[in-house]
């Protein structure tokens, strides 16, 4: 059996327990609403009743919620309550796979001797994260990672779903189409105009029907997801070979700054991830995912190791365009590096330095300052410069 845990409303959950005057009142990350071309990072709970989502232009948050509080993200402390998090989690499994900052998936089977049943060992990992971190947690239990995936979502905030055995395709047809994880906007409306308005419907056409209409690889995935079955490819990070971030959005991104933005968060998690976890790595990673549920991924190995954030950045950008098709909506954005090492050392005898152990340090230095004092707010600039490119 498999745990699917997300953090409720993380970066937004994280600014109320650390500001108890936000708590109970609609919290946006992303930034501050004189900023310019910012877009949300996460939004509480409280915000998401006004229509706000990740991924949003800030201005149209604004529009829909101008009584809301707009903060700029700390991401030093994000991934400091993350890592306790994820430690909690290291507790009831010895498999544990991260997806993201905010999520991941537990294999528990064997071990009902320490925990007791699934249900209980799911209450129990519950109880502990908001004891020990104070933050809350939606889970979702199945047989396998897509079905308790979809369950985690059934009763957020701070929920436990539970698929019995046996009646993975049962839940799978009691939902509505909108429920499918992975089946956004742009899909929604192909598969309306394809005649299909419920799983059902979808239950019912043929695996080859279905590929006809949406592609090889949409129709597999179609007919897979209705049936209960696994139908995401949950690849993750090899611990000890990768550190990576990736991300599934609301609603498929097209915009081209939003692509980026969203591109040098993940790039942030990963950086400061690799400064606190002391690794190092010269293969830069990135993964899309497309509205058609196409995948693509491609990966380079640099002549030196990934430096910095900028460093990582400018790698998985161009690593981007080289894949990306202009125009078609990215509903998944993955951002990794590969074959990691211990220890990061500056790399001696470069003819030029290019300023990236400079940037290392400032990084370094930041993560200390805010893991002294989770007060301090530091973020990466990238927006600024846009601005100045874009006049």
């Amino acid at each position: 059996m498999f745990l699917h845990v997300d953090i409720d409303a993380f970066f937004a959950s994280v600014e109320q327990l650390d500001h108890p005057e936000y708590r109970g009142k609609p919290v946006i990350v992303g930034g501050l609403p004189g900023d310019v071309r910012r877009v949300v990072s996460t939004c509480s709970y409280e915000a998401r009743k006004f229509g706000v989502h990740s991924a949003m232009p800030l201005y149209q948050a604004l529009k829909l919620c101008p009584q809301g509080i707009y903060l700029r993200g700390r991401m030093q402390r994000y991934l400091e309550k993350s890592a306790e998090v994820m430690g909690v989690f290291d507790e009831f499994s010895p498999d544990v796979q991260q997806m993201s900052v905010d999520e991941a998936f537990l294999d528990i089977g064997g071990t009902e001797r320490l925990f007791g049943p699934p249900e209980a060992a799911a209450r129990l990992l519950k109880q502990r994260t908001l004891e020990r971190t104070g933050l809350t947690v939606s889970v979702g239990l199945g047989s396998n990672k897509y079905v308790a995936k979809i369950a985690s979502g059934m009763s957020k905030p701070d929920g436990l779903f539970i698929v019995p055995p046996g009646d993975e395709e049962k839940f799978m047809l009691s939902l509505p189409i909108s429920k499918l994880w992975g089946v956004g906007g742009k899909t929604r409306a192909r598969l309306a105009s394809a005649g299909y308005r419920t799983t059902e419907d979808i239950h019912r056409s043929s695996l080859e029907l279905l590929s006809a209409t949406f592609g090889k690889a949409g129709g597999a995935f179609l007919y897979r997801a209705v049936r209960g079955m696994e139908a995401e490819s949950f690849d993750g990070e090899a611990k000890s070979r990768s550190l990576s971030a990736e991300r599934t959005y609301r609603e498929d991104m097209s915009d081209r700054f939003v692509i980026e933005t969203a591109l040098l968060e993940l790039c942030q998690i990963v950086v400061f991830r690799l400064l606190r976890q002391d690794l190092r790595g010269r293969t830069a990673r990135v993964k899309i995912r497309y509205g058609d549920f196409s995948t693509v991924s491609i990966q380079e190995t640099g002549d030196r190791d990934v430096s910095s954030v900028d460093d990582l950045y400018e790698r998985c950008l161009a690593l981007f365009d080289k894949k990306y098709k202009p125009g078609e909506g990215v509903r998944l954005l993955g951002v990794g590096v590969q074959n990691v090492s211990p220890g990061w050392e500056p790399v001696q005898g470069q003819l030029f330095d290019f300023g990236e152990g400079k940037k290392r340090l400032v990084e370094q230095a930041i993560m200390k300052l805010q893991k002294k004092d989770p007060r301090i707010r530091i973020k990466k600039a990238r927006l600024l410069k846009s601005c100045a490119k874009n006049g």
